[in-house]
């Protein structure tokens, strides 16, 4: 009886990661058809790694993701502790707080290129920088306060009361019991930077395009092995840093 309530769940599962197992599988995939198995090869990464297209993609996508993560961990960290402290009893400012995080994409995306539009801001890596950090920031700002939410107050409270500043309070005690939760935060970020493709797409130049951009590009015309060997690395990292992510607030709570 418990199985047969189990099997709608392992149906689901089946349905959701059937097509990634496929993809993965297919990449190392001898021939050239993406759909037709013809043995075990990793030459596809071999050839994956000689791409400058792809390389010049990855680089690109590396500066805006270190960049945008760097920006909205202090920013958000900040916004965080802000609203703990002032904005306790507001719904709204904690609200406008995550809303880049839970509005739609092309939303977002169509947003922040009116706004370069009306300042007559270039498009480039800064514009995609920009706008991933804004986004970012709703998501490290959320992770922040489930953290400060577990942090016993009164451990501020007990360093000014021995005569540390507020600065010195901040530096000492406020940031250390935060690191686990501004860790998490920071590795989401980078995550959802690192694959995300809508807000790019509109926010980025001609000529710096992201590795999400080149890869729908290559895409136009065909899926090829070389397509499954990126999309099975760019798989893996986000899986080993999302997995980090969860076990530091995991730790964030337990603390």
């Amino acid at each position: 009886m418990r199985r047969a309530t189990l099997l709608p769940l392992w149906v689901t599962y089946a349905f959701l990661y059937t097509p990634v197992v496929v993809l993965v599988v297919m990449s190392f995939n001898r021939s050239d058809s993406p759909y037709e198995w013809s043995g075990f090869s990793t030459a596809w990464y071999g050839t994956l790694a000689g791409d400058d297209e792809v390389l010049q993609g990855l680089a690109n996508t590396l500066i805006v993701a270190a960049g945008a993560t760097a920006a909205s961990t202090v920013l958000g960290t900040l916004l965080a502790v802000g609203l703990a402290r002032h904005a306790s009893r507001s719904r709204l400012l904690p609200a406008l707080s995550v809303l880049p995080a839970v509005l739609p994409d092309i939303v977002l995306a169509i947003g922040l290129l009116a706004f370069y539009s009306l300042v007559s801001a270039t498009l480039g890596l800064h514009s995609v920088l920009l706008a991933h950090t804004v986004f970012g920031l709703a998501f490290v700002t959320a992770v922040v306060r489930t953290r400060i939410a577990h942090v016993d107050p009164s451990l501020e409270e007990a360093s000014r009361d021995l005569g540390a500043g507020e600065v010195t309070t901040f530096l000492r005690i406020t940031l250390p019991t935060l690191a686990p939760g501004i860790v998490a935060g920071a590795l989401l970020t980078f995550t959802l930077s690192l694959d995300e493709f809508v807000i790019a797409f509109f926010t980025a130049g001609p000529k710096d395009p992201t590795l999400p951009i080149v890869i729908y590009s290559m895409i136009r015309f065909g899926v090829t092995p070389e397509i499954n060997a990126l999309a099975t690395l760019l798989l893996a990292v986000g899986f080993t840093v999302v997995i980090a992510a969860q076990r530091i607030s995991r730790l964030t709570e337990a603390l």
